[in-house]
């Protein structure tokens, strides 16, 4: 079993984009994949399974890249992230292998590895919660024009299309999940 995070920056980001070119590149390991987001979002449902892949939401993007199931969990504030975990722990073995997109359900579980998306090399316009979330991440990936890997405190991946990582990326994250 693997937990990974993906979080970001803000709006646009390319969190979703980074979630379904992880889920393709990893296919094997069966990624069951959740969105969780803070307001309402679709469903008035707290936890929602989405069965269609396609390109209409978030969810449906992560069945179309290979997720063997996608959740969106809507979840306002703490109580409601609790509940919202607790009902889809209910529903999924935990022995499965999770891909959150989230930064906050950083505060709720400790992730195998934490990728963070960041916009643009200059981070403005990032909400709040990316910079308590950034501490925690195990790489930052930035888009950009072109690929390329900058080692530093942690790894800054720069990627050209976050639906399709790079192999470094992927070489990576195998790495990561196997041995982290």
């Amino acid at each position: 079993m693997a937990v990974v995070v993906v979080g970001g920056g803000g709006r646009g980001a390319g969190k979703t984009s980074l979630v379904c070119g992880v889920i393709a590149a990893l296919p094997e390991r069966g990624w069951v994949a959740v969105k969780i987001a803070s307001h309402a979002h679709g469903p008035e449902q707290p936890v929602w399974e989405d069965t269609e892949a396609g390109d209409r939401s978030d969810t449906a993007r992560y069945l179309a890249a290979g997720a063997r199931r996608a959740f969106l969990l809507t979840a306002v504030d703490e109580a409601a992230m609790h509940a919202a975990l607790d009902e889809l722990w209910r529903r999924i073995e935990r022995s499965e292998n999770f891909i959150f997109e989230s930064n906050r359900v950083l505060n709720f579980l400790k992730p195998d590895l934490c990728l963070m998306v960041r916009a643009n090399a200059s981070g403005a316009g990032e909400k709040s919660s990316f910079e308590a979330a950034v501490s925690r991440a195990d790489a930052v990936i930035v888009s950009g024009s072109a690929d390329a890997l900058r080692d530093g405190l942690r790894p800054e991946f720069e990627m050209a299309r976050l639906e399709q990582i790079s192999p470094e990326l992927e070489q990576w994250i195998r790495g990561r999940l196997i041995y982290g």
